[in-house]
């Protein structure tokens, strides 16, 4: 991690359009509360919670929507710089050193990869977009795959699915790149349906 400040790296109309902070919000709007990440229940969504095995914790949100799947991780960030930047640079040298290659570009949320990884087992490779949003004093990372890592309709979809996530930094301090906490939902009616997968070490940034 460098000293180097980056600028944050958001779309112009993030504050109105998203992805949110809970202050700019309506708080009585009914959300599936996901504790660092609140959702708008929509019929066709389904959540799953990425679970680390060791010690139970919630470490990523994964929805499946529109024929794809978007994993969703908020992590604390400073006030006043942005961590998406740098960031990019350390998933292009993780994707490396696993054999596979990214391209950057920039698309609807700004700045993103898109990536070949290999598939376990050496069965080809799987397509993933990354995309991620500076906010005030947080930072999503959203990893798009399935059809919208490949199709623009589908990929159109989920990129207004991660503009409507309302991200909950809290007010304990913690140090950058720390995941905000995840926890399993409470019930909301009508809300989607939810699960739970177990995953290996928790992937930081």
């Amino acid at each position: 991690m460098s000293d180097i400040e980056h600028p944050k790296s958001a779309p112009a109309d993030r504050a109105t359009a998203g992805p949110f902070d809970e202050s700019e919000v309506n708080p009585v709007r009914p959300y599936v509360d996901l504790g660092g990440i609140k959702l708008v229940p929509r019929p066709e969504l389904a959540v799953r919670l990425e679970v680390e095995e060791s010690n139970k914790r919630v470490v990523a949100v994964a929805l499946d929507y529109a024929g794809s799947t978007l994993q969703l991780q908020p992590f604390a960030a400073p006030r006043s710089s942005g961590l998406w930047n740098e960031i990019r640079e350390q998933i292009v040298q993780q994707i490396e050193k696993q054999g596979g290659r990214t391209v950057a570009s920039t698309g609807a949320l700004g700045p993103e990869l898109r990536a070949e990884i290999p598939a376990p087992g050496g069965q080809g490779t799987r397509i993933a977009r990354f995309v991620g949003v500076d906010g005030p004093r947080w930072f999503l990372r959203g990893v798009i795959s399935g059809e919208a890592a490949v199709n623009a309709e589908a990929a159109a979809k989920v990129e207004e699915l991660f503009r409507s996530v309302v991200v909950v930094r809290g007010t304990t301090p913690m140090p950058p790149r720390d995941l905000v906490p995840l926890h399993v939902p409470g019930s909301v009616a009508g809300g989607p349906p939810t699960g739970a997968t177990p995953t290996g070490p928790a992937a930081q940034v």
